[in-house]
């Protein structure tokens, strides 16, 4: 396995001391590149960007910048992985014009960053709206309907995507997030996508009453990558922590040695981001070190 570190990045991203009148000339002028390395700096090789980094600076993937992360790439014998964005889009929604839009914006995202070569592009294939049909007290068999119907939504979509960019299927990987888990593995296995586990939002409920180790277990022979940050339990197996998560390793309840145990004796050897600040990151791997020392 291979730690590494996602650019989006508050205490980075925008400088201090910047002031209001810059702002719009810093925007349209961001070096994508610049982030990539100061993460670089900071002893991380494995770097996952963000497609959301395009709602506020809408050049990060514009060919010059792609040019430069590409040679930035060969320089400093780094790997890429690809957040699509998640911010504003729903590929779930049942409303069909919102799901076109939210599609073309996904290819537009991978289509841009194809020759960055990425390892692996991750996704929400259910959005904050799919999220709250998710949540919210219905009956059933009502409530089950509608999770469907937004899984359906989903798939048309997830299909759009692997059409309109020619990646292979397992290229996509589909995250673990605020929707169940088992409608997230039937996309996956209809499909033949990867899985991205999100440690942290499994851990604080938010893909279904299962334990860390038991949807790794669900998704072993899909996994593609890791998203790894500690977090609170909820109260009740069937509850949803909100906020608890995204700590440092250490900070929360996962218990982080017996499930770097269970990767390594899988022989998982993608990327384990640490979806982290720079500080926190660096603490948290500080952590790993301190349980399993020979994975550092």
């Amino acid at each position: 396995m291979r730690f590494g570190i996602m650019t989006m990045q508050a205490g980075i991203l925008v400088p201090e001391g910047l002031v209001p009148e810059a702002i719009h000339d810093y925007a349209v002028t961001f070096d994508h590149a610049a982030l990539v390395d100061a993460l670089v700096r900071e002893g991380f090789h494995t770097i996952e960007l963000s497609g959301d980094l395009t709602l506020f600076f809408p050049r990060v993937f514009s060919p010059p910048q792609i040019s430069a992360l590409r040679a930035l790439r060969e320089e400093r014998d780094i790997t890429y992985t690809v957040h699509l964005p998640l911010w504003s889009v729903e590929p779930s929604t049942p409303l069909r014009p919102v799901r076109e839009g939210s599609v073309q914006a996904l290819v537009e995202c991978v289509q841009a960053t194809l020759p960055l070569e990425p390892e692996v592009y991750v996704l929400h294939a259910t959005g904050a709206l799919a999220s709250e049909f998710y949540r919210m007290v219905l009956p059933e068999p009502g409530h089950s309907l509608v999770l469907r119907q937004f899984q359906q939504a989903a798939m048309l979509s997830l299909q759009r995507i692997l059409v309109g960019t020619g990646v292979p299927s397992r290229k996509l990987a589909v995250e673990t997030i605020e929707f169940p888990l088992e409608l997230t593995l039937e996309m996956a296995e209809a499909l033949d996508l990867s899985i991205c586990l999100d440690v942290g939002h499994v851990l604080s409920g938010f893909s279904g009453p299962f334990s860390v180790l038991e949807v790794l277990d669900l998704c072993v022979s899909r996994l593609a990558e890791v998203h790894l940050h500690d977090a609170l339990r909820p109260p009740a197996p069937d509850k949803i922590l909100y906020g608890r998560d995204h700590r440092s390793l250490g900070m929360g309840d996962l218990d982080l040695g017996n499930f770097l145990d269970q990767l390594e004796a899988m022989a998982f050897d993608g990327p384990v981001i640490l979806e982290l600040p720079v500080a926190d990151a660096k603490r948290s791997l500080a952590e790993v070190r301190s349980v399993r020392p020979h994975l550092v």
